[in-house]
């Protein structure tokens, strides 16, 4: 994997992040493909909406189909028919989320399957070898996301034990070739919390590890937004400028805005198709909620400057009267005009990064999105 950096407005990157299945152009949203599926959102939708990348996660995975299918399959951009770049989480947030379900420990964390109850055990070289059977073009190494709030002494402890996982997940990363014949990247996450001391800590012995890629973890998991913000960019300062940035599970279009300009360049979440399932559209112009009276004789497009072809083919009156029906069509015209957005937000920002204009461009999106979210929040509660 090769990454650089084409051009800088402030700290908000362009860039190109090289891999054997395709090149990728940075920022990027990378649809949140869980079980080898973005929910509601065929393959075909997706390259036709400029999808580059998309994430599988190890947990559910590794519970289902298992790995002895996905083996069988020749990998899973085999099993899935997809031949673009995959991520795949090391399933660490899934299982840490597990709270009664787990023990952690030095060697790693045993936990039972959400599924049937069954006893599993991952480890940082067992999370290697997983995801080499996977074949993701970017692997995360095994880590402890810590819940918010933490204390102090809990998150140093925690981040102490990701660091040494971290280190041993490099070793058995460099211990085993591919399986595919393309090559995989390895990338380090960040973690700490809240607290900057530990994460300054954290981000330099990973460095010092040389990892492909570095992700932070550990955010949006209910601190603060401005706290999310303050913790990404004092991170990111300790990360090298020649690596790609990775920030874990955000979020809303606000908060990728936000990331990008303190030069985060990757980015996943479920909120595109969860709340899209829940009949939140996202728009240029803010957001809409398609259950909303309002919509029940609106005739126009969901948003007439978007190509997507729910924009395309449908009206807000029809896509209302999908959800009220609850008709299974209302959650796929949803999710694939919301990841489209999410994507376009990301493409767009890299154009303005090119121009030279985002900072410009970031506060007029901003307006827009909190003027019209807080008139749709009003809009709800009168009808």
């Amino acid at each position: 994997m090769k990454y650089k950096c084409v051009t800088q407005d402030g700290k908000a990157r362009a860039g190109l992040l090289e891999t054997d299945h395709g090149v990728i152009e940075t920022p990027v949203y990378m649809p949140v493909g869980t079980q080898g599926s973005v929910k509601a959102c065929e393959q075909r939708e997706l390259i036709e909406m400029g999808a580059q990348i998309i994430l599988g996660n190890t947990y559910h995975l590794y519970l289902r189909p298992g790995m002895d299918i996905i083996e069988q399959a020749g990998g899973l951009h085999r099993f899935i028919s997809w031949d673009k770049p995959i991520l795949t989480d090391s399933g660490g947030f899934q299982v840490f989320s597990l709270t009664d379900l787990r023990e952690i420990n030095e060697s790693g964390v045993t936990f039972r399957s959400h599924h049937d109850g069954s006893p599993h055990t991952f480890t940082p070289e067992n999370i290697i070898q997983i995801q080499r059977t996977i074949g993701s073009d970017i692997m995360m190494v095994l880590d402890e996301c810590t819940p918010y709030p933490c204390e102090f002494k809990y998150a140093k402890e925690s981040n102490e034990m990701t660091v040494r996982w971290a280190d041993r997940c490099k070793t058995a990363f460099e211990k085993n070739t591919p399986r595919y014949g393309h090559s995989q990247a390895l990338f380090g996450i960040v973690q700490g919390s809240v607290y900057p001391e530990i994460r300054e800590m954290s981000a330099g012995a990973l460095v010092k590890m040389n990892f492909d890629g570095y992700a932070i973890g550990g955010l949006a998991v209910g601190e603060p937004v401005e706290e999310m913000y303050r913790i990404t960019e004092f991170t990111e300062e300790f990360l090298p400028k020649e690596k790609p940035r990775y920030l874990m599970g955000i979020g809303l279009p606000e908060n990728i805005l936000e990331s990008i300009d303190r030069g985060i360049d990757m980015f996943d979440c479920v909120i595109p198709t969860r709340n899209g399932r829940n009949g939140m559209l996202f728009t240029r112009n803010g957001t809409l909620n398609m259950r909303n009276a309002q919509y029940k004789t609106d005739f126009t497009p969901v948003d007439a400057e978007c190509d997507c072809y729910t924009c395309k083919t449908f009206t807000r009156s029809y896509l209302r009267h999908l959800f009220i029906s609850k008709e299974i069509l209302a959650l796929q015209l949803a999710s694939i005009h919301n990841l489209s957005f999410f994507l376009w937000l990301t493409k767009e920002a890299r154009r303005r990064i090119i121009d030279k204009n985002f900072k410009q461009w970031k506060t007029l999106m901003l307006a827009k999105l909190q003027a019209s979210s807080q008139i749709e929040q009003q809009t709800s509660i009168t009808q």
